[in-house]
């Protein structure tokens, strides 16, 4: 059988601070710039996932889209959506929300978690212009 890449796409809006408590507030404010705003910034983020495997014999699915959106939905974007970063979201405690640390920790959020298939990217765009991708280890 022939592998498959499906991707599904979603959007959220989250606001963060890139600051890094071992550090001096100088060496905050010259190494991340306006992203060390003390009262935060935000982002209208795109995700996209990507899932890899061979097409189930008698649906022709990798993945059901339904059954990936709701994954999504659970493991992500309602711990996301129109929240801070810093502060609201579990899997990224301790964390300094950049983009590459935040595609990671939804790699880990999702890794083990899809009904079929597997996982094989992730994209996140903070902006337009700004994404990361993580295949994982």
């Amino acid at each position: 059988m022939p592998t498959v890449y499906v991707t599904r796409k979603v959007h959220f809006n989250a606001a963060h601070r890139l600051h890094n408590p071992e550090k001096s507030d100088a060496w905050n404010a010259d190494t991340f710039g306006d992203c060390n705003h003390p009262n935060w910034h935000g982002h209208n983020y795109v995700l996209e996932v990507t899932v890899a495997g061979e097409p189930d014999p008698e649906t022709g699915y990798v993945i059901d889209l339904g059954q990936l959106k709701q994954v999504l939905h659970t493991r992500i974007v309602d711990k996301v959506d129109h929240r801070n970063l810093n502060v609201d979201v579990d899997f990224l405690e301790g964390t300094i929300p950049s983009t590459e640390n935040f595609v990671v920790a939804i790699w880990n959020e999702l890794e083990g978690h899809l009904p079929s298939g597997r996982l094989h990217q992730v994209t996140l765009y903070e902006t337009e212009r700004n994404f990361a991708t993580y295949y994982g280890e």
